[in-house]
């Protein structure tokens, strides 16, 4: 049963993040920290197997957790989970070995969706020796849909990849959302992702009820 430490600033949203993780099965909550120190505490006293981390902590940045964590070799899985939408602090996500990332606000479906996936890259991880397959399944469902490496001329490979990450594990997002949270133009977001829906590596729904046109929402897969 995967073990988790929930870290957040804000003592109503950490029980929030606490009632959701424990609704989801399999998952338990064995702390809650509000602040970096009380996080990297619950850390070496709990051993946990994921952290859900905020960025926006009251003593030090949740990336400065994160760099501390993999500085001393710590392996714990980290999901960030913050209403920080900037193009670095993702970044900063992904190089620094974060395994997902999760925008506020968010439903718990959503947050059930990357838990899962987090428990399934666990659980083929201690499987034994890998093929190639399996080494595609650990670094997304369709490698081929989602290969950044061959994007049309005037795409960036760093953009496309953290749109990818972006929408990874079921999340869902407009255009002008997917924009805010890679820090780029409505319109070149919008390109990145009519890419990948028509490549197979996204979804999309036509959200009806509002006046004008239905919203096209992209899906990660």
């Amino acid at each position: 049963m995967p073990s988790v430490v929930v870290v957040d600033d804000d003592f109503m949203v950490a029980d929030i993040h606490r009632r959701f993780v424990d609704a989801t099965d399999g998952f338990t909550t064995v702390a809650v920290a509000h602040s970096a120190a009380s996080a990297l505490a619950a850390v070496t006293e709990f051993s946990p197997d994921l952290l859900l981390l905020d960025v926006h902590l009251p003593d030090a940045s949740g990336l400065d957790v994160l760099r501390s964590l993999r500085a001393e070799s710590n392996p714990v899985g980290v999901i960030m989970i913050t209403a920080a939408r900037e193009l670095d602090t993702v970044a900063s996500a992904l190089h620094g070995g974060a395994a997902d990332y999760l925008i506020k606000p968010f439903e718990y479906p959503q947050l059930r969706e990357k838990l899962e996936a987090f428990r399934a890259r666990v659980e083929t991880l201690a499987s034994g020796r890998a093929d190639q397959n399996l080494v595609d399944s650990l670094f997304g469902k369709n490698a081929a849909a989602s290969d950044t490496s061959r994007l049309p001329k005037g795409m960036s490979t760093e953009t496309g990849r953290l749109i990818l990450r972006s929408l990874s594990s079921g999340t869902e997002m407009s255009a002008t959302e997917c924009a805010d949270a890679v820090g780029i133009s409505r319109v070149s977001a919008r390109r990145y992702l009519e890419h990948f829906l028509a490549t197979g590596a996204l979804d999309v729904r036509l959200q009806y009820g509002k006046a004008g046109r239905p919203e096209r929402r992209y899906r990660g897969r």
